[in-house]
């Protein structure tokens, strides 16, 4: 479980990288690449997240930053993410209250759960400012991001075993 004020410390570092053309750098780094399943309320928490993974060396496409999207979701919006969610290396899954509620978000798990490996697919459980836990519904099935034992983040089963996150390879 991550705290949202956690991942939100994040979100204004000048340095994280933009999600265009994130596919090809990535690979020519050796960098792990994942699409961000969130509700676009949650804008400032997908900006944080993506600035704390691409710490540990990941790098994190946001549909939004992506000017090749469609300005309003359509079809067409539909089948580009659906293309992005088959190539990159991770789907990522922000569950907050907003992306629990959203039309896209749950649309976008139950895709990657028939084009992914299920060791792909991963739930980021986020905890907000007033105790509320998001995300529990979902952590039986894939893995999830949690703090590990002796500090960082991990990737863990539900059996708490895993691996911390610098250190998942493709």
């Amino acid at each position: 479980m991550i705290d949202q004020f956690s991942i939100l410390a994040y979100s204004s570092r000048a340095e994280i990288r933009k999600s265009e053309r994130i596919v090809e750098e990535a690979r020519q780094a050796g960098k792990q690449t994942a699409f961000l399943s969130h509700s676009h309320k949650d804008s400032a928490l997908a900006k944080g997240l993506q600035g704390f993974l691409q710490s540990k060396g990941w790098l994190v496409y946001i549909d939004w930053e992506d000017t090749a999207m469609p300005s309003k979701p359509n079809r067409e919006t539909a089948q580009k993410i659906k293309d992005k969610i088959k190539r990159f290396d991770w789907f990522l899954y922000l569950a907050t209250a907003n992306s629990a509620s959203s039309r896209w978000c749950p649309w976008e798990i139950g895709y990657a759960d028939g084009v992914k490996n299920v060791d792909k697919i991963v739930i980021i459980p986020t905890r907000d400012s007033a105790g509320h836990h998001h995300g529990n519904e979902y952590l039986d099935l894939y893995r999830n991001v949690n703090s590990a034992q002796g500090g960082g983040y991990g990737l863990f089963y539900s059996n708490n075993r895993g691996t911390l996150l610098e250190n998942i390879r493709s």
